[in-house]
């Protein structure tokens, strides 16, 4: 029991990650019907910012956080205007192609930049181990990673919810022709979408450094696709159900790790993703839609 308990701890955390990965993806699917498939090395980016920050500046855990989501936000936008405005109305293989290309160009563009070797995460936050019960603890660096999430989990349910931007992304989901005739700009819409899903990655990358103290520069590629197993497993497009599929996904994960199939911890993922698309395609929080003819 205690075994199980210790897991479903360390899951939440690493559930956590890929709930923030997985938000950026479902809301571009929401948006655009894209596949963004760069929105993992946006991650990594996000991860050497905050590095960047804190060996090199000098600055405390907080604003290197801030620092890395606000540049990955722009960072966002100018592939949004750059990459994929161009291709808006292309056929959605050739969107998804160029994905895969700016995800390339990140990777490589970062290799050159910063090296290909792994990088120790400067030790920012001092790491309490707190002891709950038997052999069960939970670490500070852990509670903070479930901090930061929640809580811009809920900011970002209040700007979907409350604001006008919020509306207009919602507008802009559910019919983007009738949105503009309303008056909405699409464009801004949009890209103000890719600004907060790169922001959440960012922020993500910076919490990843944080708990694993190592960033390199192909570490967005297997988080990301997890992520959009995550986003796949809630129902691709429905932020609640990211926020559950990333949860879900981490606490799996770390169950086969914990009781010792830590080698079957990535084939277990894409499993899941097998398992959903050929049960429930549409994700646990999606509804089958027919097509009428």
């Amino acid at each position: 029991m205690e075994v199980f308990i210790q897991q479903l701890i360390n899951g939440i955390s690493l559930g956590s990650i890929y709930a923030l990965i997985a938000l950026g993806y479902t809301m571009v699917y929401g948006i655009v019907k894209l596949i963004n498939f760069a929105h993992g090395d946006i991650y990594m980016v996000g991860a050497y910012l905050g590095f960047f920050a804190i060996a090199i500046l000098g600055w405390p855990f907080l604003p290197s956080l801030l620092l890395a989501m606000v540049v990955c936000s722009m960072l966002g936008m100018i592939i949004e205007k750059l990459a994929y405005k161009p291709l808006r109305n292309s056929p959605r293989i050739t969107a998804l192609i160029t994905a895969i290309g700016v995800s390339l160009f990140l990777e490589y563009s970062m290799m050159l930049i910063v090296k290909p070797e792994v990088r120790s995460f400067p030790p920012v936050l001092t790491d309490v181990q707190y002891k709950l019960f038997g052999s069960v603890v939970v670490s500070s660096r852990q509670l903070i990673i479930l901090v930061v999430t929640l809580a811009l989990m809920m900011l970002l349910q209040y700007i979907v919810h409350k604001t006008m931007i919020g509306k207009a992304m919602r507008a802009v989901s559910h019919d983007k022709q009738a949105a503009q005739l309303m008056g909405i700009n699409v464009d801004n819409t949009i890209s103000f979408t890719f600004a907060i899903g790169s922001a959440l990655a960012a922020a993500a990358g910076v919490l990843v450094g944080i708990y694993y103290n190592a960033i390199n520069p192909l570490m967005g590629i297997m988080p990301g696709l997890k992520a959009f197993v995550a986003a796949v497993l809630g129902g691709i497009g429905i932020i609640p159900g990211a926020m559950t599929g990333g949860f879900l996904l981490g606490i799996v994960e770390a169950m086969v790790s914990g009781y010792g199939k830590s080698l079957y911890r990535d084939p277990v993922a894409f499993v899941i993703l097998i398992i959903i698309l050929i049960v429930k395609p549409a994700g646990l929080f999606g509804k089958n839609v027919r097509e009428k003819v």
